[in-house]
């Protein structure tokens, strides 16, 4: 069976992940800050096929703590999805942020993903077909933001936008780095999904923003790698 580690599952996409990953036949391991959060999130999917993993992709301990808790129960990794993400404190004006929020935003939406990957490299390296989607947003695209036509155009921001734009960076240099082997690393923007992390306020839905991630999750040989995919743009390409 095939395993996977979704990191923030316990509640919205990354739950909503867990679940099609699930009836796709995966293993699944709930990456969950909350250990109560994750056992709740486990009990609704109600399958065996899932593990509660501690994880705190700020907490270099809590992180190698979870590498070493997986590492007992499998030797191997087929699929790590970075979901888990903070919007951080708002307004983000460039001038006036404090680089205390900007920091803790980069802290877990990037740091926290590189140094998740970094750790679990090992078991990924041992599956046939080893699979990353570091989850993204729109906000993250350059050409988009110096775009006036863009419907997002205004939105810009010291903290969130930025750290999303520097995981799409590190993830084109992974997946460079990667390009000869059966890795596949994308970066996914689940589109604007009606959550908690907007006060519900997105128009798209839970289901479809896992269904583009689990499409990465589950690529074929033949798939992509080193690219940028976004819902806003009904599931193709994105710009950089």
């Amino acid at each position: 069976m095939k395993t996977a580690l979704i990191t923030g599952a316990n509640k919205s996409i990354g739950f909503e992940t867990a679940r099609q990953l699930l009836d796709a036949g995966y293993f699944v391991y709930i990456g969950s800050r909350d250990v109560a959060r994750g056992e709740e999130a486990a009990a609704q999917l109600g399958s065996e096929n899932t593990a509660v993993v501690p994880l705190d992709v700020t907490d270099a301990g809590s992180i190698h703590a979870a590498r070493q808790l997986i590492g007992r129960t499998t030797d191997k990794l087929d699929v790590l999805i970075n979901n888990a993400g903070i919007r951080g404190d708002f307004p983000q004006l460039p001038t006036s942020a404090p680089v205390s929020t900007i920091r803790s935003v980069f802290e877990t939406n990037f740091f926290g993903a590189i140094e998740v990957t970094q750790t679990f490299m090992d078991l990924l390296r041992k599956a046939p077909h080893p699979r990353i989607v570091n989850v993204t947003s729109g906000l993250a695209s350059l050409t988009l933001h110096s775009d006036p036509s863009w419907m997002y155009y205004p939105i810009k921001g010291a903290a969130y936008g930025p750290s999303k734009t520097a995981l799409n960076a590190w993830t084109l240099a992974l997946a460079y780095e990667l390009r000869d082997t059966a890795f596949k690393v994308n970066v996914v923007d689940p589109g604007y999904t009606a959550t908690d992390f907007n006060e519900h306020r997105g128009t798209g839905t839970v289901e479809d923003a896992a269904a583009i991630i689990v499409r990465f999750a589950t690529l074929d040989a033949d798939g992509p790698t080193g690219k940028y995919y976004s819902n806003d743009r009904d599931g193709e390409e994105s710009p950089w």
